[in-house]
């Protein structure tokens, strides 16, 4: 059996709707930045990787609301 280390969450904060539709369907930059901090985690841990299985990565977003015009509000 593989050893685990702790679990990688990121927290991307907020973004537009399109730039999560892409993350999950894997494409677009946020999953850019995802693997590349997966690659520095990577890096980070050198031969401690060895005979270990990387956690998934957790992403923790919220979706980041329409832009309204100044008279959206009073209605």
């Amino acid at each position: 059996m593989t050893e685990q280390t702790a679990p990688i969450i990121l927290d991307l904060g907020k973004k537009k709707r399109r730039a999560l539709k892409d993350l999950k369907r894997g494409r677009g930059r946020l999953i850019d930045d995802v693997e590349q901090s997966l690659e520095e985690i990577r890096a980070s841990l050198g031969s401690e990787l060895e005979g270990k299985q990387l956690v998934p990565i957790v992403i923790v977003y919220k979706r980041k609301d329409k832009k309204r015009n100044g008279f959206g509000r009073l209605w």
